[in-house]
Parts: structure tokens; sequence; C-alpha cells
């Protein structure tokens, strides 16, 4: 979970867009785009010849005259192995104190990795003059990230989400289809991530999509493509995940829907969460709606609530209250254990 201190909210992002960051125009049609958080990145997405002080300059020029409004920027420096990753990392943090609000380290192999970036972050925002502290999200792309996941999301308390990385991973375990059927080929390395996030009180990403619509792809076609994005995207959230990466603005509109609770079962969870504390707790039938109701899956509907709130769809003061009923008997709010709140 991002906390943004300046702007009083906390943001689990749903839609997290990743572009290069080498041109200005294309912050500045992040900027425009309707998603949580934006990841403007100097490694994979940014050519050789752009490499080093032409990134940056246009990286920090961007931080400081792009208005992003209240998203989440989160910036991806070149690995940390990489001969460019310390000057990708001092140019932004002494070129754009409080201008950003989080580092996405790609290939996080280990916790050494994390301690060493948050080391790292402590100095540089001590000599940028830092008001605001920077958060981490951790990139789990290989084999050794998956087995290290809990270790690397526990290695600071900077860390703010652990984000599923499908092309490295696929590439290193030798899965040549990372598009189609991918919640089936890769479930046990998304499950792996989402469970050390949630066990470290943090939110978890899905990889992007890669199929976008073009100019001349046909009808049909598009059909299909929204189709499998929108499966793939239902699918990961099925598997706990928070959110997803999108690669271009066209596939906002199907991935915020696909992690934002509809109104429908918005309504629906609210009434069994009131009808369950209206009975008094415990194991309950409740008659109109046909369910049985109980302490942990009253407290898995207001987690989902959580994402309703974040989406403006219900006011945050009766999800506290509710969650403020079952902490008197259980003795903990799950939103506070899960990070639900700010």
């Amino acid at each position: 979970m991002y906390v943004l201190q300046k702007l009083n909210r906390f943001v689990i992002p749903r839609t997290e867009l990743t572009y290069p960051c080498h041109l200005l125009k294309m912050h500045q049609n992040a900027a425009a785009a309707p998603v949580d958080h934006v990841m403007p990145d100097f490694e994979d997405a940014c050519p050789y010849e752009y490499k080093g002080e032409a990134s940056r300059a246009t990286m920090v020029e961007a931080l400081k005259s792009v208005d992003f409004g209240t998203k989440v920027i989160a910036i991806r420096p070149n690995n940390i192995s990489s001969k460019y990753f310390l000057g990708d990392l001092q140019a932004i943090m002494l070129g754009a104190p409080d201008r950003f609000h989080g580092i996405i380290l790609p290939k996080s192999n280990e916790p050494k990795d994390i301690v060493h970036l948050a080391k790292l972050l402590d100095a540089l925002e001590e000599q940028g003059g830092w008001t605001t502290r920077v958060q981490i999200e951790a990139l789990i792309e290989t084999p050794l990230g998956i087995v290290n996941a809990y270790q690397i999301a526990t290695a600071s308390d900077r860390m703010a989400g652990l984000i599923f990385g499908i092309a490295d991973f696929a590439a290193a375990v030798g899965v040549r289809d990372n598009v189609e059927n991918q919640n089936q080929n890769f479930h046990y390395a998304k499950q792996a991530t989402v469970v050390a996030a949630k066990a470290a009180g943090l939110h978890a990403v899905d990889n992007a999509y890669l199929r976008l619509v073009r100019k001349d792809t046909s009808a049909e076609e598009a059909e299909s493509i929204r189709a499998g994005l929108r499966e793939k995207n239902l699918g990961a959230a099925g598997l706990g995940m928070d959110g997803t990466w999108v690669i271009h603005p066209q596939q906002a509109e199907i991935a915020n829907e696909c992690f934002t609770p509809s109104d429908e079962e918005i309504a629906k969870a609210k009434r069994a969460v009131e009808v369950y504390h209206e009975k008094g707790g415990g194991s309950i039938y409740d008659e109109e709606a046909g369910e049985f109701y109980d302490e942990a899956t009253t407290k898995a509907k207001l987690v989902d609530l959580a994402k309703a709130v974040q989406a403006g769809k219900l006011d945050s003061e009766w999800l506290d209250a509710q969650a403020a009923k079952s902490k008197e008997v259980t003795g903990y709010d799950i939103l506070e254990v899960m990070r639900r709140v700010a």
C-alpha cells in the first residue's frame, strides 16, 4: 500500500501503467490515463542509446513539469547490478525531491537487494532534503525472487508491494507462451507472490497483458484481445492480486473494473456484514440471501469493501465502524492487519 503523506490518502493500485521514461510525451500521455499508478521505466523499455544522462534529464524534467494529479508515481531504475542503477537513483532523488512516491526495483532476487536500496534512499533523502519518505515495490521476476519473496517483502519498512514480472520469469523457467493460459501456466509463481505480499501486509500486482488493439486490428480480433485482457485480470484477481500492470491506457478501463467490486457486489457484501453483526456474529444463516456467514467470511468482505472505499463507492466511516465491531470480539482489525487503511 502506498501512503501519500501530502495528499493524506492511501492507494492500493488497481492499475500500474508502465512506459519508457526517455520521451516527455510518454509522461504527458501517462498523466492523462485513467490509472492509479504510473511507472516510468529506465530499464527494459528504455532504448540503449538513451541509457544514462539523456533518460535521466527527461525523467527529472517530467517530474518537475508534468501534473500527474493524484496518481502514485513509482520509478523503475535499471536493475541493481547495472552500471546505470546508482546514477538513475541519484538523478531522480537529488533532481526531483518530493516529486514522486516510490522506487520499483527490478530483478529483486534477495532481501539484501532491498536493504541496499533502502540504505541508499536513507542517504539520498537526507542529501536531497526530502520531507516525504520514498516507498519500494519489488519486482519478482526470477525463480530466486519467488523463493525469497517473503524475505524480500519484509526486508524494509519502506516496502509497499510486490509485482510479478512474467516475461523474465518465463524466460528463466523455459515457458514459451506467457500470454495465453498464463494464470494456469504461472499459477504457482503468481500465488507465491500474492501469499508473500499478503503475509507482509503489502499489495500484490499482476504482470502485464501483452496484446494490444492496433489501428489495423479487425473488430473481431479487437474483441478477442479485450476478452483475453478481462479473463487474465479476473483470474489474477481470483488469485488475490490487487491490481495489474498495464502497458497502454487502452487497457485501463477493463483492468480497473476487474479489480474493483461492482455496485451489486458492494451492496451484497455491505448487507452481509450488517446482517452478520445484527444477528450477533458466530455462524449464521441469512435466509434472504440463502448464504451462511461467519467471522472469517465477514472479514473477507471487509477487505474487499476496502477496495470500494478507495474507488469512492463506499463511505470509509461505515467500513471503519464495521471493522471496529469485529475487533471488539477478535482483538484485531483485519483492515489494519492487511494494511487496508492509512
